[in-house]
């Protein structure tokens, strides 16, 4: 497989100096190699941290397993995260997350909806029982968690803010507040994140409005205290720390499509045939151990999700990557 390297790519699909930056601090302690400088790094980004707040009423539903991976080790899922608001290595997340503030908490539900509202984080959390489902989820830079997530269908939220027919995408907004977040803006990624699903796809059973994982609320660098879980695309897909959600007639704009479009598609969807343009994605590193050493093993297609197959039926997703 032929990759391009950095000076092969045209200046105008270089992504901005300082996000790149990021990416290659970060994708270099990923990739650090095996021995002592290796285990030096892998032990550096998994540190003991505090776990989450409090324990969630969930129930686990058994249709959603991976059962041929094992579960990532909390303590390794809470502190290997990207959340670049607060910070561009993995490790910095878990450390200076402390400082996210999550009650209150509104969500703005705005657009192309029958009434405009403003919703509570506990009354969206009451709204309906949770459930765990334990999901894959992919990054991008070709690591790979099993996590238990704990929430309810995105599709329930939707049905209750009785969007108009004529929505057709639905646009996810974190929050930007510079109090909170030490490193908003420093990466050269402009706020507020922005995200965004086609309807059909923020529709389908397997995205998921999350409150937590493994049992308890989300960890702040886990984007609490709302999120969503998108497990067929790669994770930056899956916005954190919404604090609004629209709907739209048009495709909205989302944060790392506009800041790249050559490297990050809207659709986002795992798929080992499109490679990004700095490394392949026909492989993933297996983040489900307490080892040094990740295991590695092709990519599936969808993350392993063929039911969202036809959603794509006739699209190249060569192009609508």
């Amino acid at each position: 497989m032929l990759l391009r390297t950095e000076t092969e790519i045209p200046s105008s699909e270089i992504t901005p100096q300082e996000a790149y930056k990021a990416f290659q601090m970060t994708r270099r302690r990923v990739l650090s190699g095996i021995g002592a400088v290796g285990a030096a790094a892998a032990t550096a980004a998994f540190p003991r941290i505090a776990l989450a707040e409090s324990k969630l009423n969930v129930k686990d539903n058994t249709a959603y397993t991976v059962p041929d991976r094992d579960t990532t080790p909390e303590a390794k899922a809470k502190s290997y995260n990207n959340f670049y608001e607060f910070g561009t290595d993995k490790s910095d997340p878990a450390h200076n997350a402390h400082t996210l503030q999550t009650r209150p908490w509104n969500i703005k539900i705005e657009g192309l909806v029958k009434q405009p509202m403003t919703l509570d984080i506990d009354k969206v959390l009451s709204y309906r029982p949770m459930e765990q489902r334990v999901y894959r989820f992919r990054c991008v830079e070709a690591w790979s968690m099993v996590i238990p997530w704990d929430g309810y269908p995105l599709s329930e939220l939707i049905n209750y803010c009785n969007p108009l027919p004529s929505a057709k995408y639905v646009q996810f907004i974190s929050l930007a507040d510079k109090k909170q977040m030490p490193e908003l803006g420093s990466s050269g990624i402009n706020p507020p994140y922005s995200e965004g699903l086609r309807m059909d796809e923020a529709m389908h059973p397997l995205t998921l409005l999350t409150f937590g994982s493994y049992g308890e609320t989300l960890a702040n660098q886990q984007g609490a205290p709302i999120r969503v879980i998108v497990p067929w695309k790669y994770g930056f897909k899956s916005a954190k720390s919404i604090v609004s959600i629209r709907f739209l007639d048009k495709q909205p704009r989302t944060t790392w499509n506009e800041l790249n479009s050559d490297e990050y598609g809207f659709y986002s969807n795992v798929n080992p045939k499109v490679d990004h343009p700095r490394w392949s994605q026909a492989h993933e590193r297996l983040l489900n151990t307490n080892s040094f050493f990740p295991k590695t093993v092709p990519t599936l297609m969808f993350n392993g999700y063929d039911q969202v197959a036809s959603m794509y039926a006739g699209m190249d997703l060569k192009r609508n990557y």
